[in-house]
């Protein structure tokens, strides 16, 4: 997975390209919310109607009712794509027809659960990647969101409700929409609803409220949906400043990759969030020495440094792979040349031996970098 540094600054005939995409691609809206319940299908299928009132031509797409009678009474007379049903280890699945959408070309769809996992054998993984061919075919996207499934945030979620989410979505893909909206909730209305039998039937609440939708559970991913809807609509008013369609030159965030790095996947989510932050573009360097080299280190764990390069670039960072005998002065170079302002590193080990008394790679890119912020995260 070799990469060639972008030179910086510097425009290319994709520029043009992305451009021209970007104005005959579907719009996006994002119904966003803290968590199951708060009624953002209910929402979604409310402005289906709406628009089919107005003479949009608008049909579903996907949607989940999950047996709630408001929601089910939502879909009224809206055309609805039969879904595809596929067989998996005996079990009967009903996914989203994409290509049937596609045929049909409708110019508003409705899709539920945007960050959903598709059944084996289907085209895409991911329903997102489903949601993009649907974009780039013209046709526009109604769909919902619980701010749990972000990827930037797993950890600050597993931290503050001990639950650790499967399904996941890059930030990037949810910041590209047209449209967010939050669909609040408080927890104690919330709560009533569970009790009512509203959001699962009602042999499921006792479980769910042991679990999941606790009090301060609930309050917890209000308060993280509120800074997460703040931040993307504070990021898209900052590109709607003039000249302010790329990222800030003012800031550049590089992370440095190790193969041997204990938890990668929480850097890369806490330097996402930082480069989101700063509205900034952020570069994730690994340096490989001779002794990292493919035919050098085991096999796992050049399969665990590719699988970490690959999440990187689905965060929306910029991967870059550089060979050097030694690590230290790759990254001061790359942070020089790229005009890096600041650099996230993970935590080392406790060294052993006379390494304890050399100085470390923190201090040696403190040293060589002055005015370069290095985090250790």
């Amino acid at each position: 997975m070799e990469t060639t540094p972008p030179v910086p600054g510097r425009s290319t005939p994709e520029d043009f390209l992305h451009l021209i995409q970007r104005q005959s691609r579907g719009k996006l809206k994002v119904y966003l919310g803290s968590s199951a319940g708060v009624g953002k299908t209910y929402a979604m299928l409310m402005e289906g109607n709406r628009l089919r009132q107005r003479g949009v031509d608008v049909m579903i797409g996907y949607v989940e009712p999950h047996a709630r009678p408001e929601t089910t009474a939502q879909i009224g007379s809206l055309e609805i794509v039969p879904p595809r049903v596929t067989t998996y280890h005996g079990m009967e699945i009903r996914e989203m027809d994409l290509n049937a959408i596609l045929k049909r070309k409708p110019t508003v769809v409705l899709v539920d659960e945007f960050a959903h996992t598709n059944a084996p054998g289907s085209k895409n993984h991911k329903r997102y990647e489903d949601v993009q061919e649907l974009l780039d075919a013209g046709i526009s996207v109604i769909t919902t969101l619980n701010v749990q499934h972000l990827e930037s945030l797993c950890n600050v979620v597993e931290a503050a409700t001990g639950i650790k989410v499967k399904e996941r979505i890059p930030d990037s893909i949810v910041a590209e929409a047209d449209q967010i909206v939050n669909i609040d909730l408080p927890a104690e209305d919330l709560i009533d609803r569970l009790k009512a039998g509203k959001i699962y039937s009602l042999d499921r609440i006792e479980h769910a409220m042991a679990n999941f939708f606790t009090e301060s559970n609930l309050t917890r991913l209000r308060e993280i949906t509120f800074s997460e809807v703040a931040n993307f609509l504070d990021r898209r008013q900052r590109l709607k400043q003039p000249g302010a369609n790329k990222p800030s030159s003012m800031s550049k965030v590089m992370v440095a990759i190790s193969s041997q790095g204990p938890h990668p996947e929480t850097l890369l989510r806490k330097t996402a969030r930082l480069a989101s932050q700063l509205n900034a573009e952020w570069y994730v360097v690994y340096v490989r020495t001779p002794q990292e080299a493919p035919d050098q280190i085991a096999a796992e764990t050049h399969r665990r440094l590719t699988d970490t390069l690959e999440i990187a670039q689905k965060m929306g960072g910029t991967v870059v792979i550089l060979k050097s005998n030694e690590v230290p002065p790759a990254l001061v170079s790359f942070a020089k040349d790229y005009g890096i302002t600041q650099v996230v590193m993970g935590k080392s080990q406790p060294r052993q031996g006379l390494k304890r008394f050399a100085p470390s790679l923190v201090d040696r890119l403190s040293t060589s970098l002055p005015g370069v912020d290095v985090i250790l995260s």
